[in-house]
């Protein structure tokens, strides 16, 4: 059970993050969760919002998504999507289509129709106005409604002004007329703002299975293997316990001179995970370990996905791509927090995004 509970840790560590993190960890990513709100800003500076039905309220799950890219003058970006996993909102949803739009009311007012619902990304975008009546009574005590014909879905105000405050100081936006938290009593100007940051650029390369090593004969037992891997981790016992069992290896040519590695490592109560190194081919063989949670592998692209719970309703994610020496990290995301919104999660709430190139 170890390891179920070590692969649950992307969702829960976002409260340990806020307390105890250093600067250096915030300013490369952020994930902040107060009561019913979290907040995920990824390595470009772009903060993500999501807030949930309350956790008892689960008859008629919802969730809303804020999303702000860095600098003074990005605006807000608000979808709403109604979760369909329970008996009584998936009645309530199947009377929703393209011609019908989700209305919301604050504190009983009617703040008009979304956009039209999107049945491919099941979810509404929010207008403008109803973005910037939102942000405003998220700030305090609010009653916030969606309403479907008689069907009524409720999203809960509690850590929402924590979790935009948190989006605020990651942005540089504190005290200033473009933060979400209190910007009518600025006391500094938008050139405070932090701009965005760059997207990492990676060159991913096919590896090459047939080359002139292929016939080059790589021969070791397995325990060598499994003896040789377990120098790479502090605790091998702890973070592949299935090293030295009698499941296969499984070895394939990355280039003339390097080679894959893959052993099941740990499996859990919803999760499973197998070890990947990169070694030479020959002395000195120098292993690398790239993770011990991999669940795909195929030609140069590596995958690590991760069930919150047994049911399915929450995900984390981590993908790598061979760049011709070296994995080197493509993707990372959580999909929120583990409310019933959807089988597979709500959302796509990265921390980690780059450009990937393909090397032809």
């Amino acid at each position: 059970m170890k390891h179920n509970n070590k692969m649950r840790l992307p969702m829960l560590a976002a409260v340990s993050m806020a307390l105890f993190g250093t600067a250096s960890m915030v300013n490369a990513k952020t994930e902040f969760t107060s009561q019913d709100w979290q907040v995920v800003c990824d390595n470009t500076r772009t903060c993500r919002i999501a807030g949930y039905q309350a956790e008892n309220n689960s008859e008629f799950p919802v969730s809303v998504l804020l999303t702000r890219r860095a600098g003074a003058n990005a605006a807000v970006d608000g979808k709403v999507k109604l979760g369909g996993t329970k008996d009584s909102s998936s009645k309530a949803l199947m009377q929703l289509g393209n011609r019908h739009r989700i209305s919301l009311f604050i504190n009983d007012r009617n703040y008009g129709e979304t956009k039209p619902y999107s049945a491919a990304a099941g979810s509404a975008e929010l207008t403008q106005a109803q973005v910037t009546a939102l942000v405003s009574a998220l700030q305090r005590s609010s009653k916030i409604t969606f309403a479907l014909r008689n069907s009524r879905w409720q999203l809960s105000d509690r850590g929402a002004s924590a979790v935009m405050l948190k989006a605020d100081d990651v942005q540089g936006r504190v005290g200033t007329p473009s933060a979400l938290m209190n910007h009518d009593n600025a006391t500094k100007s938008n050139s405070n703002v932090l701009p965005p940051k760059a997207v990492p650029v990676l060159r991913f390369v096919e590896p090459s299975g047939k080359s002139a090593a292929s016939d080059k004969k790589f021969v070791m037992r397995s325990s060598q293997l499994a003896s040789l891997m377990k120098g790479t981790m502090k605790d091998a016992d702890a973070d592949c316990p299935n090293l030295s069992d009698k499941s296969p290896w499984r070895v394939s040519r990355l280039n003339d001179s390097q080679l894959l590695a893959q052993h099941d490592c740990w499996t859990a109560a919803y999760n499973v995970g197998s070890g990947v190194w990169v070694i030479n081919d020959s002395k000195p063989y120098k292993p690398t370990l790239v993770t011990t949670s991999a669940t795909n592998y195929d030609k140069g692209k590596l995958s690590s996905v991760q069930k919150g719970r047994g049911i399915g309703d929450c995900m984390s994610q981590v993908d790598w791509v061979w760049t011709g020496r070296a994995f080197e990290k493509s993707h990372e995301s959580t999909t929120g927090l583990c409310r019933l919104i959807e089988a597979g999660g709500a959302w796509q709430l990265p921390t980690y995004v780059t450009d990937v190139k393909v090397v032809k």
